[in-house]
C-alpha cells in the first residue's frame, strides 16, 4: 500500500492515455490535456482505455519518477471524462488502486476552509525570488 502526504495533490487525466508513453509523453500530456505544471511534484495519474493499466508520474527534487500498475485481472474505475482532468485527494488514489469505486462511496460533511482563507493562506506560503544586485 502507498501512502502519501495529505499535502499532496493528485490530477487524474480523464482521457484514456496509451501506456506506451513514457516520461516526456505523459510530462507532455500533463500540460496540454490536464493544463498543470508537470513539476511542481503533485502526482499525474493516466490510466489506458482498458482500464487494467495506470501509470502515476511525478517530479520527484532532481528527476522524474514512474509508478506504474498492470492488473492481471479487473479494471480500476477511472473516471474517465472529455474534461480532460479531475482532482482527487491522496486517500482517494489509495481506494482507486484498491479496486473501490469512487461514484460510488459519499464522503460525509466536513469542515473546510472558505476558499478565500485557503487562497490567503496559500499566498503567504509563498516564498518571492529576491532579485540581487
Amino acid at each position: 500500500m502507498l501512502s502519501f502526504p495529505a499535502a499532496i495533490k493528485v490530477y487524474l487525466c480523464t482521457v484514456a492515455c496509451d501506456m506506451r508513453r513514457s516520461f516526456d509523453g505523459l510530462s507532455m500530456m500533463a500540460e496540454h490535456v490536464i493544463h498543470c505544471n508537470p513539476f511542481s511534484g503533485h502526482l499525474l495519474v493516466f490510466c489506458n482505455r482498458r482500464s487494467d493499466r495506470l501509470k502515476i508520474l511525478y517530479w520527484d527534487r532532481d528527476g522524474w519518477a514512474i509508478w506504474y500498475k498492470r492488473l492481471e485481472a479487473g479494471t480500476f474505475q477511472f473516471p474517465f471524462a472529455e474534461t480532460g482532468r479531475k482532482e482527487i485527494a491522496a486517500w482517494e488514489l489509495g481506494l482507486l488502486l484498491e479496486g473501490i469505486d469512487l461514484s460510488k462511496g459519499r464522503r460525509r460533511k466536513r469542515y473546510s476552509l472558505p476558499a478565500t482563507a485557503t487562497q490567503h493562506q496559500e499566498s503567504q506560503n509563498v516564498v518571492e525570488p529576491r532579485e540581487h544586485s
